[in-house]
């Protein structure tokens, strides 16, 4: 096998396999005798461990999650959750990458994983670089169509698709950042703030509850979680593992769309038309940048970026003065 891992420090958060643990697993899911040409790992991701791996008929890629003693609350089975997820994301199935296989028995592998069709096209921090900012804005525009035909599927419930499930969304809410600070505290980081940011998000809870409706939310979608043609037209989306039931203002795309208005980025609302941006709406974002912040908290310091992790505390700083923290 022409094997090509990625150089990881020791000890690092994405635990790499080895050749004959493809083997197996690619004999788990193709049947004895499967031939495997060669596995290479790719490197977008900073969650699961993701391989393309060359059968003798064709590419598959392989993801897979880590250990379960390895996963927090807030990103507890996130495999499972994309898994279960899926159905929901009809309106773009075209894009997503068709599930060959998905084993959650832990028999080959102490670690869930599933084996997906390659999609087309080539990963998407990969191809928009090629083009200027003021050529970007077509694909802006399609992202916010996609992000509108997600935001539109409507769900049973608050909370991740695969649960648990809440009545209201400020339950929603409150649940998040109280594991969210349970997480952090496990690892020895301060949660203060975060612990702030949910005694006012119940305090908020009638405000927060003007959402009635659960939408369906992907999480983690742009730039890096497209594929794209040299053209700039997207031929595929993945990594919906992130994805759950709730306002569509607290999704990721809306939290990356505004972050620099004036650019290309403006062409997303084009498609995706207008957000709310009454009172209440404002004072809402402010609870969903403190869980963006939360959640990326977790991630800085498992990818050992210290200065953006300081940088968290600042930024939450920032949101709690504009709640009015006690």
């Amino acid at each position: 096998m022409d094997f090509r891992p990625l150089d990881r420090p020791i000890g690092a958060f994405q635990q790499q396999l080895g050749p004959e643990q493809i083997r197996a697993v690619c004999e788990r899911v193709f049947g004895p005798g499967t031939v495997v040409r060669g596995a290479t790992e790719l490197g977008w991701g900073g969650y699961n461990t993701t391989y393309r791996v060359e059968l003798a008929d064709r590419p598959v890629i392989l993801r897979v999650a880590p250990e379960p003693a390895r996963q927090t609350r807030t990103e507890w089975q996130f495999m499972r959750n994309e898994y279960v997820a899926a159905p929901y994301f009809a309106p773009i199935a075209h894009l997503l990458p068709r599930t060959i296989a998905a084993d959650f028995t832990h028999e080959v592998l102490p670690r869930d994983y599933v084996v997906q069709a390659v999609l087309a096209g080539r990963a998407g921090p990969d191809v928009l670089p090629t083009y200027p900012p003021a050529e970007r804005g077509p694909f802006f525009r399609e992202l916010g169509r996609l992000t509108r035909l997600v935001h539109d599927v409507r769900g049973p419930a608050f909370g991740p698709v695969a649960g648990p499930h809440f009545a209201t969304w400020s339950e929603a809410l409150v649940a998040f950042f109280a594991d969210n600070a349970l997480d952090l505290e496990d690892l020895g980081l301060d949660a203060a703030d975060v612990r702030e940011i949910g005694k006012l998000a119940a305090r908020d809870s009638a405000l927060l509850d003007e959402v009635t409706e659960p939408r369906l939310l992907h999480g983690d979608l742009w730039t890096v979680n497209v594929m794209l043609a040299d053209d700039l037209r997207v031929t595929g989306v993945y990594d919906h593992d992130r994805s759950s039931w709730g306002d569509p203002a607290a999704d990721w795309p809306i939290r990356m769309a505004l972050a620099k208005p004036g650019t290309e980025r403006d062409e997303f609302w084009e498609a995706y038309g207008p957000l709310d941006t009454s009172p209440e709406a404002r004072r809402r974002m402010l609870y969903y940048r403190a869980r963006h912040l939360g959640a990326l908290r977790l991630e800085r310091h498992r990818l050992d970026q210290a200065e953006k992790l300081a940088d968290s505390y600042d930024e939450l700083a920032v949101v709690l003065g504009e709640l009015g923290s006690d």
